[in-house]
């Protein structure tokens, strides 16, 4: 597996899912049948979640994005990278166990699991960054 590439494609169509969600909740809160319900419940329970999902799911697969670049560009550590690779991929548990909380009930294990996930990716991919970068592109410019 090389690593990073997994992170660049996923993080990019989960980026565009959690957009055209973001695309359904202007339609609730806009255009839909009983809209002023959903405005006055704005700010609280499931509809404070769902933005949070929304929001948090484009933060997490842009992160999945530059994770994807900067594994990439690091040399060695195969084994490091990999699990880091694989963690941010896990991070994306945070915003879709969010959603899985407001439509399915389940519990928020997969939310904790997510932001441990990513966070865990991030720190990694920083420390392989600082000790393994390289200048010249990958398969030369």
């Amino acid at each position: 597996m090389k690593s990073g590439r997994y992170n660049v494609g996923v993080g990019l169509l989960t980026m565009a899912l959690f957009m055209a969600y973001g695309f359904l909740l202007i339609y609730l809160r806009d255009f839909a049948p009983g809209k002023e319900q959903w405005i006055a419940e704005y700010g609280i329970g499931k509809h404070f979640e769902s933005r949070l999902a929304h929001v948090h799911g484009n933060l997490f697969a842009l992160l999945n994005v530059g994770l994807g670049f900067v594994l990439a560009r690091v040399r060695g550590f195969d084994r490091p990278r990999a699990v880091a690779a694989v963690l941010g991929l896990v991070g994306l548990l945070m915003p879709t166990g969010i959603l899985m909380e407001v439509y399915l009930g389940a519990p928020p294990i997969f939310v904790l699991i997510g932001a441990v996930a990513m966070t865990a990716s991030v720190a990694l991919s920083g420390v392989l960054a600082l000790r393994g970068w390289i200048s010249e592109p990958v398969g030369g410019a």
